[in-house]
């Protein structure tokens, strides 16, 4: 297994801007030598950076960039709703795009979670996270729905698969793909041999006020599909009073989910792809993800001994 950066805050100073907004001047030497020094193998680039490049060259003049400091780019983060009828058609152009920027940065993998826009915000609460609906959820989907997205996501691995990239669905709140279930279900569907799951329990857990699905069972039944991870833990402060929870983010070895486990899961399927660390939302992003990829590596290696 190898371990790709997903930074969640974008912080060295001078420099602490937006992690959703970035420029690819971002990405300064100091930021590449600080990551590679954590031990990461990669990083995950979101698609706005990719379209700021534009062109085959400049792309390619940034992979240089990430591997003379011992860094891939190992995504092109995409992602949004398929079947929105307002956001949908535009995400499934971004979809083509992403795969057009993989196949120039050599990206393994084109990740996307398929949540959408909170629809009534004043209604509607469970398009954020924590509360006992979810938008989109898979609870609520009907079959047809699978079975429209399964050949939007067959064009997508045909069109990469030229180019060896990955086509990954993430699990993820306020989408029909928010549980083993129904990430098992689109994938039987898909039937392509460059299409698989990121398995996010991460996103289980606070999916809604109480998580619906075994943290433990939901990444055995994943394993064996997945093609890129992202991982990230967390605490949950429970309000039962209102049904509501609130999260907060924490280094790897110190939330609720057990990621020895989830780790032990993924070496017994043969996994070989990006360990995905989903970095700290505040504080210290070096410090506290130091400590998430000290602790991933060490049982690795353990596992691998």
């Amino acid at each position: 297994m190898r371990f790709c950066y997903a930074h969640r805050r974008f912080a060295l100073y001078p420099q602490s801007v937006d992690s959703w907004n970035l420029s690819h001047d971002n990405y300064t030497d100091e930021f590449l030598v600080k990551t590679k020094s954590l031990g990461f193998d990669a990083i995950e680039v979101g698609l706005e950076v990719m379209t700021q490049l534009g062109s085959e060259a400049k792309v390619k003049e940034f992979k240089a960039k990430f591997n003379g400091h011992g860094l891939d780019i190992g995504c092109v983060r995409a992602g949004g709703t398929l079947l929105d009828a307002i956001n949908g058609p535009r995400n499934r152009e971004r979809l083509n795009e992403a795969i057009k920027y993989a196949a120039w940065s050599g990206a393994e993998v084109v990740n996307g979670a398929m949540s959408a826009p909170t629809r009534h915000p004043e209604a509607y609460p469970g398009a954020a996270s924590g509360y006992p609906v979810s938008q989109d959820a898979s609870r609520d989907s009907m079959l047809r729905v699978y079975e429209d997205l399964a050949p939007v996501f067959q064009a997508a691995c045909d069109k990469a698969s030229d180019a060896g990239t990955n086509i990954t669905v993430e699990v993820h709140q306020n989408s029909p793909v928010d549980n083993s279930w129904s990430a098992l279900l689109l994938h039987g569907l898909v039937e392509r041999e460059n299409f698989g799951i990121n398995p996010d329990i991460g996103n289980i857990l606070w999916t809604y006020d109480v998580p619906e699905e075994d943290f433990d069972k939901a990444i055995d039944a994943l394993a064996p599909v997945s093609k890129y991870w992202h991982c990230k833990n967390l605490h949950t402060v429970y309000h039962a009073e209102n049904n509501r929870s609130v999260f907060i983010r924490v280094p790897l070895p110190d939330g609720e989910i057990d990621y020895r486990y989830g780790i032990s899961a993924m070496h017994k399927a043969g996994y070989s792809g990006y360990m995905t660390i989903e970095g700290a939302w505040a504080g210290d992003q070096w410090a506290q993800d130091e400590k998430s990829i000290s602790y991933a590596k060490a049982i690795w290696d353990e596992l691998e001994s």
